[in-house]
């Protein structure tokens, strides 16, 4: 039993760890977009069905010999692929949709171990029942969660704080050679007791129904994770906190539902989860998007647990014969699988908007109530005109309808309503906030407008938003022309508003990932045709171009690349400021936008600045006229004079060296010390 728990366990934990760290890796190649890390889960839950359905047919078609024989040799053969490091020539070299690239790189650098890694739970848990019969194996199962979880938690605390990138691949790829080794000694060990496969009884097949249980409510809880994962981080940051919290949420449902039947219990369930389900659908309307994200956080992770209790709670419940292990283990990951494939290659290409979090929470109340329905001792089954099943039923449709609603009001105006990878769009003509109520027309990521332009030909040259003449990065642009025709870098394109700025002589490049973006900008907007400068568009992720072009020698380098309010990580660190300045002119100015709902973003550049011995200023603006919003910029220069210019002298005020605060890297980041 001890060696059979210990190989599960290590298998369980190498199995999610794995999953952070090579996220963690590749995520900066394709832009710092939340998509990436739901693309990494599709391709984690593809695979562990793929291993699942490995264990069921090595278990049921070969004999106990042949399956440690052909096991080991797979597990030998894994071994070839160690260091779990990813060649550079996976990175893109564009603004294309990159899902496939991803997949394709996950497949080659962690498809193998990964795959063998996942078949460990239900392969030992079906063989440890064999040789001992009569053994309950699902405990194991709980056991493998607990390690799991145990890997999740341990990451952001024990390890990303501490290792570098490539000392977490190889570090992983060391443990994973030990696991080989275990694995291939426990199946060894019972090659000779184990007894020859059990045929199934024509009394133990399962009913169709209850096998599309064990399918449904599965991906009911995989869309939720993954949606409640999506709604967090394009708001916040694509960070491995906010992709662990979820992930871990969602494991402890599972831990607690198979260990013990005690810890769900289904009378107390049946009203969170009705409070649950009815919380997170008014969440999503629109007054409640901009709460604080220290409310977001556990708002939605409560409401995540409760619904992940009851889903796997119910699946629990179903749990048959250990006959029939591995195929309820596979139904399970086909239901992970195909709400992976909803959340990641679905939704974003069919919906216009980020609806998948409303359509799940819909499609988890109507599957829990049929599950409820079809089981005589949930009290919700019979006629529909009975009290129970009649308030059941009323609740889920009213949640349905509301969040109907929600979607049609998200939509409600718009000009323009798109999606892809990098996020959602939306362009709406309105009222501007300011006192002469003149029409703009807005250009929305998520809930953050990214820019505007008044419809107006008279006004349509100005600058608006957060792209004053007095914000940071206006002052820093119009005291370098001063001198004459500059050189201006954007990365981060919206609507293209500091083209504004553009006179007869300038060069402007801008920087974008989102193709989206692009044809918008070209579109719905004039701020680049109209613009008197030469204009370039780089398509791809800004780090990636800059690393590939020769010194583009800038004067002005803005740094403005914003998905909703979630910050690009990556374009924070260290080596990004490295990067900005062998772009810049020895008296080249870098330019960072740090307006943020969240976060407090000037400690980060402060101390990259500092690392590189540049002087580092705030510019703060108020509201002003015009359109003209609020904004934080931090200027970044090695020009010792250039902060006594007529327009920044009396605005640009020092920023203090934070304390107890360690500097971003590309190895090492932490958003909790910046919260607000």
């Amino acid at each position: 039993m001890l060696l059979y728990a210990l190989t599960i366990l290590v298998s369980a934990f190498l199995l999610f760890q794995v999953q952070p760290v090579i996220a963690r890796i590749i995520l900066p190649w394709f832009g710092g977009s939340a998509a990436v890390w739901t693309t990494c889960l599709l391709f984690f839950q593809s695979v562990l069905l793929l291993g699942y359905l490995y264990s069921h047919w090595l278990y049921r078609k070969l004999g106990p010999r042949a399956q440690v024989v052909a096991h080991i040799g797979l597990l030998t053969a894994s071994m070839a692929v160690l260091p779990i490091w990813p060649a550079a020539s996976w990175k893109p070299t564009g603004g294309e949709d990159p899902t496939l690239r991803i997949l394709l790189l996950l497949a080659v650098t962690v498809g193998l171990p990964y795959f063998l890694l996942s078949t460990t739970g239900p392969l030992l848990q079906a063989w440890y029942a064999r040789r001992y019969r009569g053994a309950v194996p699902y405990r194991l199962y709980a056991l493998s969660n607990a390690g799991s979880m145990f890997a999740l938690i341990s990451y952001p605390v024990l390890f990303e704080p501490w290792l570098g990138t490539r000392h977490q691949a190889v570090s992983w790829s060391a443990a994973y050679g030990v696991f080989v080794v275990l694995c291939a000694c426990t199946a060894w060990l019972g090659r000779e007791t184990a007894a020859a496969p059990a045929e199934l009884a024509p009394d133990d097949q399962e009913p169709a129904r209850r096998t599309l249980f064990w399918i449904a409510l599965p991906a009911c809880a995989s869309v939720l994770l993954l949606a409640v994962t999506n709604h967090l981080t394009q708001n916040v940051a694509a960070i491995p906190f906010l992709w662990i919290l979820p992930l871990s949420i969602y494991l402890l449902s599972f831990i607690l539902c198979f260990e013990s039947e005690g810890w769900y219990r289904r009378t107390v369930f049946l009203g969170l989860f009705a409070v649950a389900v009815g919380g997170m659908a008014y969440a999503l309307s629109p007054e409640f998007q901009n709460n604080p994200v220290k409310v977001m956080i556990p708002f939605f992770g409560v409401g995540l647990f409760i619904c992940c209790m009851v889903c796997h709670g119910e699946l629990a419940r179903m749990k048959p014969h250990p006959s029939r292990l591995t195929s309820f283990y596979v139904m399970i990951a086909l239901g992970g699988a195909l709400g992976g494939v909803f959340v990641a290659l679905i939704a974003p290409r069919v919906f216009s908007g980020f609806y998948e979090l409303p359509v799940g929470l819909s499609a988890c109340a109507i599957v829990v109530l049929m599950v409820w329905r079809a089981d005589p001792e949930s009290g919700l089954g019979g006629s529909w005109r009975r009290p129970a099943p009649l308030a059941a039923g009323l609740l889920a449709l009213a949640v349905t309808g509301y969040l109907g609603f929600v979607i049609h009001e998200r939509g409600k105006g718009a000009r323009v309503i798109a999606r892809n990878f990098y996020g959602g769009l939306k362009v709406m003509d309105e009222t501007s906030d300011d006192e002469n109520g003149d029409p703009v027309r807005r250009l929305m990521h998520g809930t953050i407008t990214h820019g505007e332009q008044f419809l107006d030909p008279k006004l349509q040259g100005r600058p608006t938003t957060y792209y004053g003449p007095n914000s940071g990065v206006g002052r820093a642009i119009r005291q370098d022309q001063e001198g004459g025709p500059v050189r201006v870098g954007v990365i981060g394109l919206g609507t293209g508003t500091l083209a504004a700025y553009g006179r007869a002589g300038d060069y402007f490049r801008f920087y974008e990932i989102n193709p989206l973006v692009l044809r918008l900008a070209n579109t719905q907007f004039t701020f680049l045709k109209i613009c008197k400068a030469r204009v370039d568009v780089a398509m791809g992720d800004a780090r990636l171009s800059l690393e590939r072009e020769a010194p583009e020698d800038f004067d002005v380098l803005a740094v403005d690349a914003f998905s909703s309010d979630a910050i690009p990580v990556h374009l924070l660190t260290r080596e990004a400021f490295v990067l900005y300045f062998r772009h810049l002119k020895p008296e080249g100015v870098l330019a960072v936008h740090v307006s943020n709902k969240h976060l407090d973003l000037t400690p980060v550049v402060k101390l990259a600045a500092r690392s590189l011995q540049k002087d580092a200023r705030l510019i703060d603006t108020e509201d002003e006229e015009h359109d003209v919003f609020g904004s934080t910029w931090v200027l970044v220069t090695a020009s010792a004079s250039f902060f006594d210019g007529a327009l920044m002298r009396t605005v640009a005020a020092a920023v203090p060296l934070p304390r107890k605060m360690r500097m971003w890297t590309d190895d090492y980041s932490n958003l909790f010390q910046i919260l607000k």
